[in-house]
């Protein structure tokens, strides 16, 4: 007998190469909302890793807090400043603290049984980070530009949040995104989203005539080579072109927006545009500076690309033919 439940147990968990194989059709059967969960809440255990680093248990860290309140309106200043001497009295412990809260937002996130209270509070400490760590991202400063991370990374998790959250409002919708919020709600916010990233492009932060050029310089500061490289290439082509290089970025972003209201064909186009956009801002933000010791997350690169994933619209199952009596 004792066998025959050895030989049940060694059967319920195989070994090695074929537990890996396991493991990936488990993977491979999520549905793609679950997948989408999962990599906000990798991203979001990566922020809390990038906050336990040496540097940001010193007072470079919050140095940088109260950089975000340059620009801002008094009312926007204040509890930046005052947070950030509050931090900077207590750095060691708040840190630990915050970096803490993002690592159980991943895990939480991670956990079905923990899935929307971890969604919930994302949401919280997304839009006081937006506020106190980001300063609203730089809109009310005057600064944004889709090229330095405007509207702000940490608004986008709030965003991914919302659009990702389990529930079903709208079953049969065409997209991950509007299954919770229904496909108006959603369209509304790519369409807000990527039509402000348009508007931010068009500003003098990006049409300046060395805007870009800049950002692509800073972003090679603390890279690795070969990024460093692409960074510095990038900024010498565009020197001197701002104002050509934001038209045009600003034409590729408003395309996007308005993709959301075409026929699916024309908007998978726009989201692998939008991936690629992404992918493009990510590199003129050397990729976050994750390299330099400094970053809190990996920018919005990522988080855009994960968010356009969301709106990628499915295809139809084929209906079943219907049998003759």
């Amino acid at each position: 007998m004792s066998e025959s439940l050895a030989l049940g147990r060694a059967q319920t968990r195989p070994a090695g190469r074929a537990a890996a194989a396991v493991d990936a059709v488990g993977i491979a059967a999520l549905d793609a909302r679950r997948k989408l969960q999962l990599a906000l809440g990798v991203i979001w255990v990566l922020d809390g890793i990038l906050q336990f680093q040496p540097s940001m248990f010193t007072k470079s860290f919050p140095d940088m807090l109260a950089g975000s309140a340059h620009g801002n309106p008094a009312v926007v200043a204040g509890p930046i400043t005052w947070s950030a001497n509050l931090i900077d009295h207590h750095v060691v412990v708040l840190n630990a603290i915050f970096a803490t809260i993002q690592l159980a937002l991943g895990l939480g996130i991670a956990w079905r049984p923990t899935l929307k209270l971890a969604l919930a509070a994302s949401i919280a400490w997304s839009l006081a980070v937006w506020w106190l760590g980001e300063g609203f991202g730089g809109i009310l400063a005057g600064t944004a530009s889709p090229v330095n991370g405007a509207p702000g990374p940490v608004l986008l998790y709030a965003i991914l949040a919302v659009l990702l959250w389990p529930a079903d409002r709208d079953p049969g919708a065409p997209s991950v995104a509007a299954r919770a919020t229904g496909r108006r709600p959603a369209q509304a916010v790519w369409l807000v989203l990527w039509g402000s990233l348009a508007a931010f492009a068009l500003l003098p932060a990006s049409r300046a005539p060395g805007a870009i050029s800049d950002i692509f310089s800073d972003g090679a500061d603390g890279a690795p080579a070969w990024l460093a490289w692409i960074d510095a290439h990038a900024a010498s082509a565009l020197n001197q072109h701002g104002l050509a290089a934001s038209i045009v970025l600003a034409v590729l972003l408003a395309l996007v927006a308005v993709a959301v209201y075409l026929p699916a064909p024309a908007l998978r186009a726009a989201v692998v545009l939008a991936v690629v956009l992404a992918a493009a801002l990510w590199l003129a933000q050397g990729m976050g500076e994750l390299f330099t010791g400094m970053a809190t997350d990996p920018e919005s690169g990522p988080l855009l690309a994960l968010l356009a994933l969301a709106f990628w619209p499915a295809v139809p199952a084929p209906a079943e033919p219907v049998k003759e009596a």
